[in-house]
């Protein structure tokens, strides 16, 4: 015997025997309790290896273990040793009880504790070892045995060579011997039992390896038949050096004994009550059949049942011998999880209990024996289901089903993922399953389940193991074997267990969606469920209650008639399957070749995805319907229910009960059953009864054999099946045909038995739900359904048609009614008016019951139980109109065959009109019949819309109507659609719309949204297709098409949201194109404003084609070409994607090919034809919008597999379906939606255009023109951040000009600027990629930045200019300013000398001031002898002078004096001004009948006529031209209008302005040669005009008065600037001003008292004073102009926010002049609105403005002491002199004060600089506090001194835009920009009344809005011709016409209207004009308040 050194294994724990000691791992060690030390080894004489170990494993599968030897004394060392494994080692820890371990699959660590107990021989020492000693291994068996090696007990280092391989367990067995068999094949106990002979059991543990896993074995088998007292020790010896991980109780399966019974008992006595938490339970069997009525066992035998309950439900199944590896393998796989469950810790001795505890414990405890003591069936309702639970949530776990029950929500799976595959993981089970089911796809129950990629990964190592060929008989005919990966996993889930998982799981929204599925997939539904939770049968009737089946039956005389019910109603004869006992034939399938052998309708055994193992099908009972065609071939001729009960129908008593008692025939399926059988006793039941039974004997080959009446017996087995269904099909007929035993079954009525839970009854919200709809339901008792709607719901029936239709003709007046009525907005507000009056009906009509029970149970707060009564009121009603439509729908294709019929004999007799008539008739029948839950929304939607529109609540409301839009959006958050366009009245009732979609915005946020719309013909699939996909629930039924449209919120997950930008899917249904109309209201019309609005609102559209033929769509195509081009015009830019239904072969890649190029040519000729329609030149459909023709059409199979009714839904339509749905979403992610808000605008700019007539024309996209607004304003803030910049750039250079720096480069400028552009540049970059519209915005980024860049460019230019002549300026200045100097520096000599001089003469003050006042004037004459004087200026004298030399004196000077030329900018006409060119061509600017009347007047009388005002002549006349009219050929080209007379006032002034401006008058003093300069620009601007007009010329007296005007202007701005001039640049008032200082110095000097320093530091300080205090009001207009931007409300934003402010500021006054100055020179009005402002703002503000202009002056103040710091400094430290800190000082103050050098005389002489220092320091300080002080007031501060004023900088920020006016309403255009790009526009026009336009002819002014005229059918004259153009085509009108933009637009201001009602006398009295005729303003004007006007300020602008 091989022997190993002493050293190779250390032991882990106590062991026996010193370090020499061998042990024998295999002999049995025992000790005697009295004698611990002394073990004692029994070997019994049978050699282990006489039975060599075999298994059913290849050699390479398994790792034998030896077998347990029983040895005795005597013969134990025969055995071999084992030797120990040194590859093997162990690690052990005792000191942390969580255990890890690294397992090779799951890669989870683990650190297993020892497994092994090592035991001594008998020839070894019989004393106990101390920890660290080593046992020797004895001699190792041979090749069938695995040596193991023992470990350390110290802990590892980090060294230690641990190998995580191979994990260890310690298992132990115990039970009954009976429920094993030892033996050599035993993989887990060997041959040999326990020895039970000296009174107490040898416990050895045996090494044996599983699945790459060392498992120590402890065998207790049998110990509980033993007294514990002497086995106490050496278990508690056990339990110290072992810890183990599970307890094996074994139970012989079906045979519970009672040794059983006290195994668990003594396990709990012995290892206390904590060892239950690591027992599992393994159910032997000797034949594998045993293994399929496991469950059914368990489910029989409460004391099992409580017995597993014990064991927390844990379970396993092995053949008794313990010889398959892969019920082992998955043995240990249990065990790992229960170790993991118990979170990684074994049962330890700190666990183990004493006796005498143990004993106490159990007397506490019941025990499994008291359980037993009770009545066998007691404890069934309590324990039996917790088996099944346990299975249950084992199921739901492993599927991550986990903490879901009952709360998986229908919104969960209502989610736009992909999922595409066939197989999928075990986690994605339900995802996958769920995703398959709602797109119909029945392959959900065809799943397979992915391999992960390790099990993948050892598959292809094992395949590729070994290159040995083998025995090829063993490997064909041997006894198969399972590879190794397949024994490491469990057996698939089932995919019935699956179904039924998700069905326990889910909420009773979602089981009902989940069922009606099923039931579209034409699979069985799940009728009676056990609940594994709860033990009670469930009838889930609620999920039946949308499930409709629709059947045809022939009838004896061969008369086909159709039903369609709803399940739940349908009385049936019904079919009972059920088996008693094991039966080698599958009921399921042969139901399934009953009903459609094409189809397993009931899920079976030979199913893809089903598994040997199912948990939750048995006792279940599912439901089939067998629907007849009304064709020979049906296999019933009525529709049967048949019903499938899974599993033994003895363990089924209730269930088998309800089926055999509503069962029409029962057919059982049975084994060979004994008399006795206790199943046979049911059987003679009934055989007993009348009902016709069918016995399918599954051991039998018997034909078809009736044994008495209605009962039969068919053999199934060796027969032919299709013989063998044909004779169960025989006879169920004949049962069926059994009348008197023939019973009907309905779903209804199962409800009412007892013995079961109906879902209905117990669900509290259910209930309640149902019972509100039942009360609404009776309110419609006995009612005709035709007039439920018109009695029920008054507001959306002909009131609600009235106003659509009222509303239609107010955007569509006919050209009959504008002959009727001339006044177009008398008109439209006569209709408005009338509409209101509707409205008031609609709010003042009676709610009735039905509506306000409704409306209360929707604003309940139990939402669950909201959701469920409008599921039941949907289902109720459909079930109240079923049967009347199903009628009238059957009367409607009668009448329309009749009507076809004659046509086609092209009959035209009264009967045809008879048969159209009634066909009419019929059809309003079936559209006044057709209710549901739309219709009650719709009434809803229009009592809101009327108490919206009145501004009042319903007298019958309980709460306020305005809450109203928020219940509907709660709807449409459950999932419930919302109805977008009303398809009776074919509007959209926009108010509830926008009201809802407001309310959605509220409680779910600013959402995106990716709105997927539909278009197609009628019954194309459209709404089958959008459920399909996502899961939805559009009308598909119910005898009704989609009408109008509606949309509905598919939710993105979480998951998608990752590719998707956007929330939401918002999904729009649409009615067909095409359709057959109810009421005979189709029109291409109607269907291109559906394909227009429905393709507007889209982020993409499917097209939806039924068929492959594009000429049979031709009509289709064309309308959605056109309604693409539309979109293309507006901007916008909508994807579509084309789907062929009802493909037949959509495999055929060469016939797909064909059929899209054939698609492509018909879009491009339909592209053609469009274009001619929308008048553009397109030629192919791809550049209209982007459209690929491989990528962007789709073909779909048909929808069905088969012929309806029973054929189920075709996978490949489902495989198409999510193709398409990939599609989409893969070019979704590419777009960010829109958010709601966006698309609530979108919903109104759509159908607004389309009200209109002209879509592209009307059509205006409100959230661009939001945008553009919103760019505006941010666009307002960048310049402003730029001009504000640039002034105060300005001031700087200014002051370096006057410094002496008289060079001014570009590049310093921009230097200057270059921080601000930055920061404006990032500010734009930051919004223009930042802001949530940035898709709208990016098409005027480059615009707008072009636009900064040219203002920075401009205002760079702009200053340099500006500081050029500044400098220029400068220069000519200089030898003034030289001289200047010169005599300050004499005259401060001078006093200084003359002080000096008279110092000791004792002068008093007085006599002091007289010698000074002498002296001084002395020298101002002496000085300025050379200076004359600077004079005032005579202005109208060089005004006269010059107007002399071009017109006579006695002229000029007659147009002076009368004054007339002052309001020539705006006065009441310009007749005296005008002569005509030729006038006998008059007639051509007026009508026909005004030629005949002028003719007879005279030229002065025609005059006067036509230029009353100009404004009027711009449109001379509105009025109807009745036939044709020959139009000129030149008609753009017209004469001049007078109207251009006030345009060109304004324009030269600008001019005259511009003149103003760039005079240096301020500077350089007055000059004539400006008035020169003015009259020759108004001479040359006349002369131009002229030359332009063709029908009249201006006189001289024009000239002349403008001229004067323009220079009156002139006068007061340069007699101001002539003055400041004179001040700035006389040297006597110079020096006047200067006298004080050299005075103060004088008397200085005199005195002696200060030093020559601070003589002059106090004389540089008072010229100091005078540049800080300029500087401070420079710096103070700039900051001031900043505050008033931002804090005055009418200068915030942009230019449109001021001009609403300007409006409410002309209200509030309501001074008619101001707005006769606002509407014609609005420029002049907006720069005084502004000074006003200002001025309020000085007023309210002026403790404020003057704490700014205060702390300006302490920020100079500080400046300036900081320069005289650092002067100081430089100076001294180059030891320079006074002059030289002089030049210093005042190089530091260069750019913030003017101050130049030499202007205080010669300061060399100062030495001490620190004291100059000082001295001026204090000086300052001085002289600061007195200036600061005497600033007590707003009035002290001089505003006008700035540079440039507050009011000034705010005029050029504001006023630098566009100024054009429309030319029909006067209107500003509202573009920031001077000469914009593009077309002027503004929000809101004026009634053109305003700008006096008439009607021709008349005196009558207009009161039209031009945004309704030129939607009208009128024309105009343009510029007083005689031409006329339509108000359509107003462009052609004339240049200033074709530039303007005015879109048709009923929104207009209320303002305008009450301004002409408030001032109409003022008006008419202004154009001479009156509003009468067809220029009279409607009464409804008249009712518009001052406050209302105002508010409407508010909401529009």
């Amino acid at each position: 015997m091989d022997q190993l050194d002493d050293n190779v294994m250390d032991t882990s724990l106590e062991s026996y025997g010193d370090s020499g000691d061998v042990m024998d791992i295999s002999s049995v060690s025992y000790r005697n309790p009295n004698d611990v030390n002394s073990p004692v080894a029994h070997q019994n004489t049978d050699d282990p290896m006489d039975n060599p170990y075999v298994t059913d494993q290849e050699a390479d599968d398994i790792v034998a273990a030896p077998p347990v030897a029983h040895q005795n004394p005597d013969t134990m060392m025969d055995n071999p040793p084992v030797k120990h494994d040194e590859k093997y080692t162990e690690n052990f820890n005792y000191d942390n009880d969580d255990i890890d371990v690294t397992d090779s699959t799951t890669k989870v660590e683990f650190q297993m504790q020892p497994t092994s107990v090592p035991f001594t021989s008998l020839d070894q020492d019989l004393g106990v070892n101390t920890p660290g000693t080593s046992n020797k291994a004895c001699e190792e068996y041979k090749d069938n045995v695995k040596p193991v090696e023992g470990g350390s007990e110290t802990k590892p280092n980090g060294n230690a060579n641990i190998d995580y391989m191979d994990s260890d367990l310690t298992v132990a067995l115990f039970g009954s011997s009976d429920a094993v068999q030892f033996g050599c094949d035993n993989i887990l106990l060997g041959e040999k039992q326990l020895c039970l002979s000296a009174g107490f059991p040898m416990i050895i543990p045996l090494e044996r390896k599983i699945s790459e896993h060392h498992v120590s074995v402890i065998n207790m088998i049998g110990s509980h038949e033993i007294d514990h007292e002497p086995q106490d020790h050496v278990i508690g010896q056990l339990v110290n050096e072992n810890e183990i991980h599970a307890f094996i109780f074994v139970v012989r399966l079906g045979q519970l004994t009672d040794a059983d019974k006290m195994s668990i008992e003594w396990l709990q006595r012995i290892f206390g009550d904590r060892v239950l938490s690591f027992v599992m339970i393994v159910f032997t069997y000797e034949q594998e059949e045993e293994c399929d009525t496991t469950i059914d066992d368990l489910k029989n035998n409460s004391v099992l049942e409580q017995l597993l309950k014990k064991c927390e439900g844990r379970y396993h199944t092995s053949s008794k011998i313990m010889n398959k590896q892969s019920e082992l393998t998955a043995l240990v796989d249990r065990i790992k999880q229960l170790f993991t469950d118990n979170n990684q810790r074994c049962y330890t001795r700190e666990m183990y209990s004493s006796p005498r505890d143990l004993q106490n414990s159990a007397e506490k405890e019941v025990s499994i024996g008291d359980t037993i003591a009770q009545p066998l069936g007691s404890l069934v309702l309590t324990d039996k289901g917790e088996i099944e639970k346990m299975c249950a949530k084992q199921l739901i776990d492993r599927i991550h089903l986990e903490g879901k029950h009952q709360k998986l929500r229908t919104v969960d799976f209502l989610k736009p993922i992909v999922q595409s595959q066939e197989s999928c993981a075990e986690e994605e089970l339900v995802s996958v399953f769920l995703q398959k089911l709602m797109m119909m796809d029945y392959r959900a129950r065809c799943l397979k389940i992915k391999e992960n990629s390790e099990q993948h990964h050892a598959r292809q190592r094992n395949n590729d193991s070994s290159e040995d060929v083998g025995d090829a008989f063993y490997n064909i005919f041997g006894k198969a074997t399972k590879l190794s990966e397949d024994t490491n996993k469990l057996d698939a889930v089932h995919l019935m267990d699956v179904q039924m998982a998700v069905f326990h799981c889910a909420h009773s929204f979602l089981k009902q969606l989940m069922v009606t599925k099923l039931s579209q997939c034409q699979y069985a539904l799940p009728l009676l469920v056990p609940n594994p939770f709860t033990q009670e049968i469930e009838f889930p009737l609620w999920t039946f209650r949308q499930i409709n089946k629709s059947w045809k039956t022939i009838d004896n005389t061969g008369q086909i008639s159709s039903k369609f019910q709803p399940v739940y109603k349908a009385k049936t004869p019904m079919v009972a399957f059920f088996r008693f006992g094991p039966v080698t034939s599958s009921k399921s399938q042969l139901m399934n070749s009953l009903i459609n052998e094409k189809h397993n309708t009931f899920f079976h055994r030979n199913c893809p995805g089903s598994s040997r193992t199912r948990v939750l099908m048995d006792g279940v009972v599912e439901i089939a319907w067998y629907c007849p065609s009304g064709e020979t071939t049906d296999r019933f001729t009525h529709c049967v229910a048949f019903c499938n009960l899974h599993g033994d129908a003895g363990a089924h008593e209730t269930q088998l009960s309800i089926l055999t008692k509503m069962a029409s025939v029962n057919v059982a399926i049975l084994p060979q059953l004994d008399k006795n059988d206790k199943s046979m006793t049911r059987i003679q039941n009934f055989y007993s009864d009348s009902k016709p039974l069918i016995c399918l004997l599954s051991d039998s080959d018997s034909a078809l054999t009736e044994m008495r009446e209605g009962k039969y017996k068919i053999g199934l087995k060796d027969r032919n099946q299709s013989v063998v269904f044909e004779e169960i099909r025989s006879a169920i007929n004949n049962g069926l045909l059994s009348t008197e035993s023939c019973s009907f079954f309905k779903l209804e009525d199962m409800a009412k038995l007892s013995s079961i839970r109906v879902d209905e009854v117990t669900d509290e919200d259910c209930w309640k739900g149902k019972e509100a709809a039942l009360r609404m339901m009776s309110l419609l008792k006995d009612k005709d359904l035709t007039e439920i709607k018109e009695s029920f719901m008054p507001c959306q029936g002909k009131l609600w048609h009235q106003w659509c239709q009222k509303n239609k003709e107010l955007y569509r007046p006919t050209l009959g009614e504008l002959h009727k009525e001339s006044n177009i907005e008398k008109n439209k507000s006569s209709k408005k008016s009338k509409m209101l009056k509707i409205r008031e009906l609609q709010q003042t009509s009676d709610i009735s019951q039905f509506i306000l029970i409704f409306i209360q149970k929707l604003n309940s707060q139990a939402r669950k139980e909201v959701v469920y009564f409008l599921k039941w009121l949907g289902i109720l009603l459909d079930d109240y109109t079923s049967e009347c439509l199903s009628a009238l729908h059957h009367q409607y294709d009668e009448k329309w065959s009749t009507v076809l019929n004659l046509k086609k004999k092209h009959d035209r007799s009264q009967q045809m009109t008879a048969a159209q008539v009634e066909l009419e008739r019929v059809s309003e029948k079936l559209q006044a019949a057709t209710f549901g839950l739309e219709h009650i929304l719709r009434e809803i939607g229009q009592i809101y819309e009327s108490c919206s529109s009145v501004k009042k609540n319903k007298k019958d409301l309980l709460f306020n109507f305005t809450s109203l839009p928020g219940l509907a959006a709660e709807m449409m958050i459950s999932g419930f659609p919302l109805e977008l366009m009303d398809g009776d009245a074919a509007h959209v009732p926009l108010i509830w719309v926008t009201a809802v979609l407001d309310a959605l915005i509220q409680k779910l946020g600013e959402k995106r949204v990716y709105v997927l719309s539909v278009l197609g013909i009628q019954s194309s699939g459209k709404s089958t297709m959008l459920n399909a996909m996502f899961g939805l629930q559009f009308a598909v039924s119910a005898g009704r098409c989609t009408r109008g449209a509606f949309m509905q919120l598919v939710r993105v997950s979480e998951e998608m949201k990752t590719k998707l930008k956007f929330d939401y899917i918002l999904v729009v249904d649409t009615e067909g194109l095409r359709a057959l109309e109810l009421a005979g209201r189709s029109t291409r019309n109607h269907d291109n404003e559906m394909a227009t609005f429905v393709v507007g609102l889209g982020n993409m559209t499917l097209i939806n084609i039924f068929g492959e033929n594009p000429v049979e769509i031709q009509d289709i195509l064309q309308i959605v070409v056109q309604a693409f081009m539309r979109m293309k015009k507006v901007k916008l830019s909508p994807s579509c994607m084309f789907v062929h239904q009802n493909v037949s072969d959509v495999t055929a890649g060469e016939k797909n090919m064909e059929g899209r190029r054939r698609l492509q040519e018909k879009l491009d000729e339909m592209t053609k034809l469009a274009a001619k329609e929308e008048d553009c030149d397109t030629e192919f459909f791809s550049d209209v919008i982007a459209f690929d023709i491989q990528n962007d059409v789709k073909y779909f199979a048909q929808l069905w597999e088969g012929s309806p009714p029973m054929a189920p839904p075709n996978p490949d339509y489902s495989k198409n379906i999510q193709e398409l749905k990939e599609t989409i979403l893969s070019k979704a992610s590419n777009s960010s939606g829109i958010t709601m808000s966006q698309f609530r605008m979108r919903i109104n700019d759509l159908w607004n255009a389309l009200l209109n007539e002209n879509f592209v024309f009307s059509f205006k996209n409100t959230l661009e023109i939001a945008t553009y607004r919103r760019l505006e304003t941010k666009y307002s803030d960048w310049t402003w951040s730029l001009r504000s910049a640039m002034l105060s750039v300005e001031d700087k250079f200014y002051n370096r000009i006057d410094n002496g720096n008289i060079k001014v480069h570009d590049h310093e400028l921009l230097t200057e600027m270059k921080n601000t552009k930055d920061q404006v540049e990032k500010a734009m970059l930051s919004y223009f990629e930042e802001d949530k519209d940035k898709e709208i915005l990016c098409q005027w980024r480059g615009r707008f930045e072009t636009r900064i860049k040219e203002l920075h460019e401009d205002l760079v230019k702009g200053t340099k200019r500006k500081l050029d002549e500044a400098t220029e300026q400068k220069k000519a200045r200089e030898k003034v300013d030289k001289k200047r100097t010169e005599y300050e520096n004499k005259l401060f000599n001078r006093s200084k000398e003359l002080a000096l001089s008279l110092r000791n003469t004792g002068m008093d003050e007085h006599m002091l001031n007289g010698e000074f006042d002498t002296m001084w004037s002395k020298w101002v004459t002496e000085m300025t002898e050379d200076c004359p004087p600077l004079k005032d200026f005579n202005f109208w004298d060089d005004v006269m002078k010059i107007l002399s030399e071009h017109y006579e004196f006695t002229l000029v000077n007659e147009r002076l004096n009368q004054t007339n030329f002052k309001p020539i900018d705006y006065q009441s006409g310009y007749c005296d001004y005008i002569t005509l060119k030729h006038l006998k061509n008059s007639n051509d600017t007026v009508s026909s009948e005004e030629a005949g009347k002028n003719s007879k007047k005279s030229k002065k009388e025609v005059l006067k006529q036509i230029m009353m005002f100009p404004a009027q002549i711009l449109m001379s006349g509105i009025e109807y031209v009745k036939g044709t009219q020959k139009q000129p050929e030149n008609m753009d080209v017209h004469a001049d209008c007078p109207y251009t007379i006030m345009e060109l006032i304004d324009k030269i002034t600008e001019k005259t302005e511009m003149i103003m401006d760039k005079a240096l008058v301020g500077k350089s003093g007055y000059n004539a040669s400006y008035i020169q300069e003015i009259i020759e620009c108004v001479k040359k601007s006349v002369k131009q005009h002229e030359s332009l007009s063709k029908k009249y010329k201006l006189k001289k007296e024009f000239t002349i008065d403008l001229i004067l005007y323009l220079c009156d202007i002139a006068r007061q701005t340069f007699t101001e600037l002539h003055k400041e001039f004179i001040e700035a640049n006389d040297p006597r008032i110079y020096f006047g001003k200067q006298k004080s200082q050299y005075w103060n110095m004088f008397k200085n000097f005199y005195k002696g008292a200060a030093t020559t320093t601070n003589i002059l530091s106090e004389f540089i300080c008072s010229k100091l004073e005078p540049s800080i205090l300029q500087a401070v009001y420079n710096k103070t207009a700039i900051d001031l102009a900043a505050r008033m931007r931002s804090e005055i409300q009418a200068l915030r934003e942009n230019r449109p926010n001021l001009e609403k402010h300007i409006l409410k500021s002309l209200a509030e006054k309501e001074d008619f002049g101001q707005y006769i100055e606002y509407i014609h020179n609005p420029r002049r009005h907006f720069k005084q609105f502004i000074k006003n402002e200002v001025d309020r703002y000085y007023t309210e503000q002026n403790s404020m403005i003057l704490n700014i202009f205060k702390g300006n002056l302490r920020e100079k103040q500080q400046i300036v002491s900081n320069a005289v710091k650092a002067a100081t400094g430089e100076v001294k430290s180059q030891s320079g002199d006074g002059n030289m800190w002089f030049r210093c000082f005042t190089t530091a103050l260069t750019d913030e004060l003017k101050l130049t050098e030499n202007s205080c005389g010669d300061l060399s002489e100062i030495k001490d600089l620190d004291f100059l220092d000082e001295v001026l320091g204090d000086s300052l300080k001085e002289k600061m506090t007195n200036l600061h002080d005497s600033f007590t007031s707003i009035n002290n501060i001089k505003i006008k001194m700035c540079r440039k004023t507050p009011d000034e900088i705010l005029i050029d920020h504001f006023c630098q835009c566009c100024w054009v006016q429309c030319p029909f309403c006067k209107a500003i255009c509202t573009n920031t920009m001077k000469g914009h790009p593009g077309d002027h526009c503004v929000p809101f026009h004026r009634n053109d009344g305003l700008n006096g336009w008439h009607f021709r002819g008349t005196t009558n002014l207009a009161v039209d809005f031009c945004t309704t005229l030129v939607a009208s059918d009128t024309f105009f004259h343009p510029n007083s011709s005689g031409y006329v153009v339509p108000y359509k085509k107003y462009r052609k009108g004339g240049r200033k016409y074709a530039k303007w933009s005015i879109t048709p637009d009923h929104t207009e201001l209320p303002y305008w209207k009450w301004f002409v009602c408030r001032f109409q006398e003022d008006l008419e009295m202004y154009y001479s004009k009156k509003f009468q005729g067809g220029g009279e303003i409607p009464y409804e004007w008249r009712r518009y308040t001052k406050k209302e006007a105002l508010e409407s300020l508010d909401k529009y602008m």
